[in-house]
């Protein structure tokens, strides 16, 4: 699974790990709704951070289509609203 993180590259991360992701991109949507801007960024900085960690940087001269597109960590909360809702960016 490709993903790319905006302004940070793309991750190749195992299929596997979709259901973790989910399960924090499903906290953040939750946490958007409820107005919780300071948990609304600690989880989306642990969703990226788990990108990272778990998947390979993939060379910029690779063009790969993406799977998942995250937005970036500083991502104000006010655009979160418009991105973080719904199913989230992972569809279950």
């Amino acid at each position: 699974m490709i993903i790319r993180i905006v302004g940070e590259g793309q991750y190749e991360v195992p299929s596997a790990l979709f259901d973790e992701l989910n399960v924090i991109d499903n906290r953040i949507v939750d946490l958007v709704s409820k107005g919780d801007e300071e948990g609304y960024k600690i989880e989306l900085a642990g969703l990226i951070e788990k990108i990272k960690m778990s998947g390979k940087q993939l060379d910029d001269a690779d063009i790969v289509e993406s799977d998942i597109i995250v937005p970036p960590e500083d991502l104000t909360f006010e655009e979160a609203k418009d991105v973080f809702t719904g199913v989230g960016i992972l569809e279950d």
